[in-house]
């Protein structure tokens, strides 16, 4: 047998080691879901968008359609609470509909708002395409600098892509929000829908509700 063969052969040996070496484990690996996106709110219109969308879903219901609705915050009393509630309203009644101030013959329209913080987050790999626009914005910049007379010139095409693709770029965020907006009556569900969102860390205290503390009357 040649020494090509035998070679070929231990390269053939090492290869399959390496397959079965790989596909074996003692316990799950883990692995990273699909690449997806996720809002970020950081500004009152995103709460007037969320009641707007909440809105219109409330409308095609079937099961709300002719039933008067009563909005109840359910002693939730952080700023965001209290400009939903305002926002939801004005949302339901420019669309049509029957709004009450008290709770009598309506469907009870309530929400809950958690938030969610996350210490042991890693770095998010950045969006499929980012690192490719971030080296052609840096190859087109040194062509100026070698062809046209003024140097500073050359940060026009760098200034053209960030203002192209900077709005598009955003970090991801230690803290989210989960919103759940849901409409009943007579101990059944007509309506439910959740939201989820990242928000800035100062943003936080904004959705915490400071419930006042129970009165006992035992010592």
């Amino acid at each position: 047998m040649s020494r090509r063969w035998i070679l070929a052969a231990l390269g053939n040996a090492l290869l399959l080691s390496g397959c079965f070496e790989v596909n074996t484990s003692q316990v799950p690996m883990a692995e990273t879901y699909p690449y997806s996106t996720q809002r970020k709110m950081q500004a009152a219109h995103h709460w007037d968008v969320l009641a707007a969308n909440e809105a219109q879903g409330m409308l095609r219901r079937r099961a709300l359609r002719g039933k008067a609705l009563y909005i109840d915050a359910n002693d939730e009393n952080s700023t965001f609470a209290q400009s939903y509630q305002e926002l939801l309203t004005s949302r339901l009644v420019s669309q049509g509909a029957l709004v009450r101030t008290a709770p009598g013959n309506t469907a009870r329209v309530t929400f809950d708002v958690q938030t969610v913080t996350h210490r042991a987050r890693r770095d998010a790999r950045a969006p499929r395409g980012t690192w490719t626009a971030l080296s052609a914005g840096i190859a087109v910049a040194t062509l100026p600098i070698n062809q046209w007379g003024e140097p500073a010139l050359a940060l026009i095409p760098a200034a053209g892509l960030v203002d192209l693709f900077s709005g598009s770029w955003e970090s991801v965020s230690n803290h989210e929000v989960v919103i759940t907006t849901k409409v009943t009556e007579d101990d059944r569900v007509l309506y439910a829908s959740s939201n989820l969102y990242y928000i800035n860390g100062d943003d936080a205290g904004q959705y915490a509700s400071s419930r006042p503390l129970p009165v006992s009357s035992t010592w």
